[in-house]
């Protein structure tokens, strides 16, 4: 994965907190230009507060003072890199660390896998790639007979019905990931619902108790929080237990039990796997289906690949890399939802930038948002057009920002293999229609999300 992660946080005191819990701090802005202070305490948290995420607060920055800026949280002060040719000046992409899962394990309280070496760290990133790529090869049926268990369910729908998309695949993906993640255990209806109630507290809060400190004010939602995490860490180990030593090596969770990981490590990585892989999963499927539903011609593309490559064929795992139009479509999907707009970094040691000197363990952010739509990078850069990553320019930048290519961590390779099953299966059956007068908002959390459930129609396809 990239020095900065592809996954990242979106609320400021998620990703820098996260961050200060595990490094000490920094005192120097080095006349990097930006915001001064709005409050001696918080910093510049009221502006990121009142532009109601920080993504935003982050677009506006740059808009004002260009590509390298700075603000502050509390007394520490933050660098944002807004633009490809920033980013690349500041990216190491020979880094094993995974920011993300250094973030979200703080936040759970965990502590494995932050204080290893550099060996240590590359054998963990192939020990997880390893785990995703085997439950995707031993699971691949099971996968598309549950794509294809929802696709006969809309099938089934007059033309003129709404469809809920966050509802559908967010449960498609709670399945898909619990199952393929954990084993046969959830194909119990039951275990998949009450991992979804745990999974909804535990991630909620995370999105928005860390913000003003809300969590910590009351009683009841600390409480609820937390007796979600101790009941899931509790299926997570009785999980691990039922399957060590089982001949069946199927789940993510087997790879791990074959490995000299502690039952706690086991644990932790199936916890941040599952929470951030349903979110993940379900929301590339969402605002994929979304664009689609917007674009005939796109739809016509897509099913016309599937002619060339598959003809009658139902997708297999073997064919995906074939189908480099879904690619496009998935990129393009990535980049105009903008699905992961922040990440961080914190400046090990002194750095530069343009003209500008960033201080050792500066807190330094990628604003992945502001660059997924920067007009110098992308051409009509509001525009969902897949047709972008024809040219080369287009996909070196995504690839340097880390959403392709081998420097793609293990969590969005599974997260498009699963789109890619949910597309093809969906445009070779069914048209998608938009619900007219519809409009689709994105809220800023942790992944980009609809603030609403997003409606389509659907209708079969002659």
């Amino acid at each position: 994965m990239l020095d900065f992660a592809i996954f990242a946080v979106t609320f400021v005191i998620i990703l820098v907190g996260a961050v200060l819990y595990l490094y000490p701090s920094s005192r120097s802005a080095s006349g990097i230009p930006g915001l001064n202070p709005t409050e001696e305490k918080d910093g510049n948290l009221q502006d990121i507060v009142n532009r109601g995420s920080l993504h935003e607060f982050l677009a506006s920055l740059h808009g004002q003072f260009g590509p390298v800026a700075s603000f502050w949280f509390g007394g520490r002060p933050v660098v944002s890199l807004g633009s490809v040719d920033q980013l690349r000046q500041h990216i190491n992409p020979n880094r094993t660390t995974d920011s993300f899962e250094t973030m979200l394990k703080s936040l759970l309280g965990y502590q494995s896998g932050t204080g290893g070496g550099a060996t240590e760290a590359v054998m963990r990133k192939k020990l997880y790639e390893s785990a995703v790529n085997n439950t995707l090869e031993k699971n691949f049926p099971m996968l598309l007979k549950l794509v294809e268990e929802l696709v006969g369910k809309w099938q089934s729908f007059p033309k003129d019905q709404h469809t809920p998309l966050c509802a559908h695949l967010l449960g498609l993906a709670m399945k898909a990931v619990t199952q393929l993640a954990l084993g046969d255990r959830f194909q119990n209806d039951a275990e998949v619902i009450g991992f979804r109630k745990n999974h909804e507290a535990i991630w909620s809060e995370i999105g928005k108790g860390y913000l003003d400190g809300s969590m910590e004010k009351s009683s009841i939602r600390k409480e609820h929080y937390e007796s979600a995490l101790a009941e899931m860490e509790t299926v997570l180990m009785s999980v691990a237990k039922d399957r060590k030593g089982q001949r069946s090596q199927t789940a993510f969770v087997d790879t791990l039990l074959q490995s000299n990981l502690t039952e706690r490590q086991v644990m932790e990585d199936s916890m941040v796997f599952t929470l951030a892989g349903c979110v993940i999963t379900a929301n590339l499927c969402i605002w994929a289906v979304h664009f689609l539903s917007t674009s005939e011609e796109v739809q016509e593309k897509l099913h016309q690949e599937l002619e060339d490559v598959l003809g009658a064929e139902p997708v297999s795992l073997d064919k995906i890399p074939q189908l480099r139009y879904f690619q496009q479509v998935l990129n393009e999907t990535v980049r105009t939802a903008k699905l992961t707009p922040i990440a961080a970094r914190l400046q090990e040691n002194e750095g530069k930038v343009d003209q500008h000197i960033i201080p050792k363990e500066t807190l330094v952010i990628y604003a992945l948002g502001v660059v997924l739509q920067d007009a110098d990078t992308w051409s009509r850069p509001y525009k969902f057009d897949p047709d972008r990553f024809t040219e080369d320019s287009a996909r070196k930048s995504f690839s340097l920002l880390g959403f392709s290519g081998n420097q793609a961590c293990p969590e969005l390779r599974f997260a498009y293999t699963v789109a890619t099953v949910v597309l093809s299966t969906v445009v070779r059956q069914l048209k998608l229609h938009q619900v007219k007068g519809q409009v689709v908002e994105a809220r800023s959390e942790l992944v980009s999300t609809p603030k609403d459930d997003t409606w389509i129609t659907v209708s079969r396809r002659s």
